[in-house]
């Protein structure tokens, strides 16, 4: 175990539990930070499409610039922070992001907030694989290391739940811009304690830094969110494939390339578990019911309901609590029932929760929403604790830093496609459905015709009886879509829910890289 820490103050962290669960306490910070600032832009984009006027295409990027960006380096900075030491790379990255966050706060125009969003999203990816490494490292006896990755999965699940409640009770006294400030003092904080609690530690063996595997991985994933986005308008379908065609070929170049390399970026190696492979796949299912179902009740309560950021945010407060009580009381569940029968379990809950919307739509009730929302928490929260134990106990300790990368980039995938794909039905529902008046023209009508935010606005402009035909027909073909795209999420979240049941049987954990050290060999 020589290897596992290399400074003194990594050498206390192990010796005193009290430490270990300091260096934990810290950890959590930036943990809490990246899943807040996944879900709060939610709440806020009705507000921020008042003041900047982004078109549908636009307003979908910048929620998605961030988590894009963020999921295509992730393993690229997994494998950074393993050559150059993960706690350094972690500084580097809460320095960035305070300085983006600041930058983004102030934006002026949409496509500024949409470039601070994505350079947010490189500062980013250095922060989340390197929590989750070291804590695989400091925290040696299993049982502990289950409470540890307990704590981080609920703490995960628990931002992105209170995401929304932030992003109301900032934008009830502040600028839309207070959503991203937030990110500072939190930052700020954690700098000052990192380097007190917080062990540096590197892998012995890493390897050359794979430049050309890096940014095939970034072509992987950008291209093939953007022709989500753009395929569902006629005009942009043709690059929008051409798009989907970059993206494939830039992941059959990458896989090629970590198959042929000696000390691959990605261990494809670690896909031989079907329980990894599960875990990660239910992550993403995870993720992607969570930021889909935000990304349409926030403009429901908001734009439909009439509430105000801040009482929108009160409604989800039931299920961001039950989130976090989820994610730890499943802890001595997992020890007594089978992992993959909590996860299916879990999953139809989220399933439930969908369907509900699906069923109930024009007719469903803030009450019922609520409800809906603590189905969707409990789900989450649980499952996302059993799958992150699942990849970190499966992977051997010489690949920490490459099991935490890909869980991270599930999560961030999983993101990205939930406003993506969910975010693109609804959008499409919305156009097909709602009756812009002929009066209105040039870019009001545009707006309109593209996004509930836009609608709303051009009905204010427009005034009297006309106005409110608009602000009816934007609500109710809002809602329609709202049904259509329920009833998917729900099918989605059943086939993920029988898909865990298949696959995460318990394999034994690989074997760690030959020449390392014995399981804490970083």
């Amino acid at each position: 175990m020589s290897a596992l820490l290399t400074s003194p103050v990594a050498t206390a962290v192990t010796g005193s539990r009290a430490r270990r669960f300091a260096a934990l306490a810290v950890l959590m910070l930036p943990v809490l930070l990246i899943s807040v600032d996944n879900t709060v832009l939610s709440f806020a984009l009705p507000t921020i499409a008042r003041a900047l006027d982004p078109s549908a295409t636009t307003q979908l990027w910048i929620v998605d610039a961030y988590p894009l960006v963020l999921a295509g380096l992730l393993v690229v900075m997994g494998s950074i922070g393993d050559r150059i030491g993960r706690r350094r790379i972690l500084v580097i990255g809460a320095t960035g992001f305070a300085l983006l966050s600041v930058a983004a706060a102030f934006a002026t125009e949409a496509w500024m907030l949409v470039a601070a969003r994505a350079v947010m999203g490189v500062f980013g990816a250095m922060l989340m694989p390197a929590t989750l490494s070291i804590i695989r490292n400091v925290f040696v006896d299993a049982g502990e290391r289950r409470f540890a990755l307990a704590v981080w999965s609920t703490m995960f699940a628990a931002g992105n739940a209170l995401g929304p409640l932030v992003g109301g009770v900032l934008l009830a006294h502040f600028h839309w811009g207070a959503v991203f400030l937030v990110a500072v003092p939190i930052l700020v904080l954690m700098l000052v304690g990192v380097p007190f609690f917080v062990p540096e530690s590197r892998d012995p063996q890493p390897g050359p830094v794979d430049v050309p595997s890096m940014l095939l991985s970034l072509g992987t994933l950008a291209p093939t969110a953007w022709a989500i986005k753009s395929v569902v308008h006629p005009e942009e379908r043709g690059f929008a494939i051409a798009m989907l065609a970059v993206g494939v070929l830039c992941g059959i170049a990458f896989v090629r390339r970590q198959l042929r390399s000696r000390t691959p970026m990605l261990d494809l190696r670690l896909f031989r578990s079907t329980a990894f492979t599960g875990s990660v796949l239910m992550n993403m299912a995870a993720m992607f019911s969570l930021t889909g179902f935000l990304f349409f009740i926030a403009q429901h309560l908001q734009l439909v309901a009439g509430l105000d950021p801040f009482a929108s945010g009160l409604v989800l407060v039931p299920g961001s609590v039950l989130t976090i009580v989820a994610g730890l009381v499943v802890v001595p569940i997992v020890a007594r029932v089978a992992p993959r029968w909590v996860v299916a379990v879990s999953l139809t809950f989220s399933a439930a929760s969908y369907a509900m919307v699906s069923v109930l739509g024009h007719h469903a009730s803030i009450v019922a929403l609520a409800f809906a929302f603590v189905l969707l928490g409990i789900g989450i929260g649980a499952s996302e604790t059993v799958t992150n134990d699942l990849i970190i106990s499966t992977a051997p300790a010489d690949k920490a830093g490459a099991a935490s990368a890909v869980s991270e980039t599930a999560y961030e995938i999983g993101a990205v496609l939930g406003t993506a794909v969910l975010g693109t039905i609804l959008a499409t529902a919305y156009r097909s459905h709602v009756v812009v008046p002929d009066g209105l023209g040039g870019a009001a009508h545009t707006a309109a015709q593209e996004t509930l935010g836009g609608a709303v606005s051009a009905a204010a402009d427009l005034g009297g009886t006309a106005g409110q035909a608009l602000l009816e027909s934007a609500r109710a073909a809002f809602d329609s879509g709202v049904t259509i795209t329920g009833a998917v999420a729900a099918v989605l979240m059943l086939v993920a829910a029988a898909a865990s049941v298949v696959m995460l049987r318990r394999d034994r954990p690989l074997p760690a890289r030959p020449g390392s050290d014995e399981p804490g060999n970083r």
